[in-house]
């Protein structure tokens, strides 16, 4: 099957996550707002990653995507394409793929764009990177998904909207430490989750966010890939889905009738919350820093709005090599310092000054 499909031409050739070292316990946001003291155990979510005041989502996918780039070991200047997914850009005009571009030494003959759809922008990055090397048209394409903690004080998505990075650096096949079997889309219009213009926080639609999106979407990309492979859910040693809590990434596993032990490895959500762009990714980039050669991960972002891909990804015998150069995502996760609600609204710029400035 690995001939059937353009896909199995291209793979993983470098990967890296970035996760900041602040977190803040949900229980501290639970207190504060005088929530239902046992949403934390409802959601399967401890703690949630912050960002430092001098971070966003610019230079955490630097971060991120400097560590590709020392596991790929390529000559920045072949990257020919640099795509970056977020919802948390810094500029509301102006490209932050060119910025990381420059700062890599990628520039100038490259490619450079920042997508938008929700928490699927950077899965949608990844999917034109797959054409574009399989096509022939470049050799390599650099792949970011980075977001920051957003939400309204006091809203339920405040206990777990958080902040992290991941970047894979796309390339040929004979590169990879993982190569790429087959991909499916699935996308409809469904308004569960949104933000319009000038609007400081997203908005969700209660009703919309559960059955008829996030789970909707992703049991429809995976069954359509199942389908495209003739794969069953037995063929894969591990699963990643899209991470907006602990919980929904189980349940929707059960839909599909693959067990939780395949599923826990790349969970990264109680850990460090829902970091939107880079959850279900910052998951593979979790399973590729353990998985063995001729393991089958099947990966299923998710994005309001609505969409979902699936990937069936195969680890080749580069993987334990291309470990070895670059930070494991486990260091970024362990090592961390608690903050108090009040530090991360400073942090987040949660708090005006009179004069209209955020502290």
């Amino acid at each position: 099957m690995t001939n059937l499909f353009p896909e199995s031409k291209t793979g993983i050739v470098g990967w890296g996550g970035y996760v900041p070292i602040y977190r803040i316990k949900l229980s501290e946001i639970v207190k504060m707002w005088g929530m239902q003291e046992s949403l934390p155990q409802i959601l399967n979510v401890e703690e949630k990653s912050v960002d430092n005041v001098d971070e966003d989502a610019l230079t955490m996918g630097f971060e991120a995507a400097r560590i590709a780039l020392e596991r790929a070991r390529v000559n920045p200047s072949l990257i020919n394409a640099v795509f970056f997914g977020t919802e948390s850009k810094p500029y509301a005009v102006k490209p932050s793929a060119t910025v990381i571009a420059e700062a890599l030494g990628i520039t100038p003959v490259t490619m450079a764009s920042d997508l938008e759809f929700a928490c699927r922008a950077a899965s949608e990055a990844l999917r034109a990177s797959i054409g574009l090397v399989s096509s022939g048209m470049m050799k390599y394409a650099l792949v970011i998904g980075s977001d920051t903690a957003q939400a309204n004080p006091g809203d339920v998505l405040e206990l777990t909207a958080s902040s992290g990075a991941v970047a894979f650096i796309i390339g040929p096949k004979e590169e990879s430490a993982a190569y790429f079997e087959a991909s499916y889309s699935y996308v409809t219009d469904t308004p569960d989750f949104w933000r319009r213009a000038l609007s400081p926080y997203p908005l969700h639609g209660e009703g919309f966010t559960g059955e008829p999106a996030y789970f909707a979407h992703i049991v429809g990309a995976v069954k359509g890939l199942m389908e495209k492979t003739g794969l069953k859910p037995t063929d894969f040693d591990y699963a990643v889905f899209h991470q907006p809590n602990g919980r929904f990434p189980l349940k929707v596993a059960q839909k599909l009738g693959i067990p939780k032990e395949k599923v826990l490895p790349g969970l990264v959500t109680p850990r460090i919350g829902n970091t939107y762009n880079a959850s279900a990714l910052l998951g593979l980039a979790k399973i590729l820093d353990q998985a063995k050669p001729g393991n089958r991960i099947l990966v299923a972002p998710f994005g309001s709005g609505a969409g979902s891909d699936a990937y069936s990804i195969v680890v080749t015998d580069l993987v334990e090599e291309k470990r070895r150069n670059g930070t494991l995502l486990s260091f970024f996760i362990e090592n961390k310092v608690n903050v108090s609600y009040s530090t991360y609204a400073k942090n987040r710029g949660l708090i005006k000054r009179i004069d209209g400035w955020s502290l």
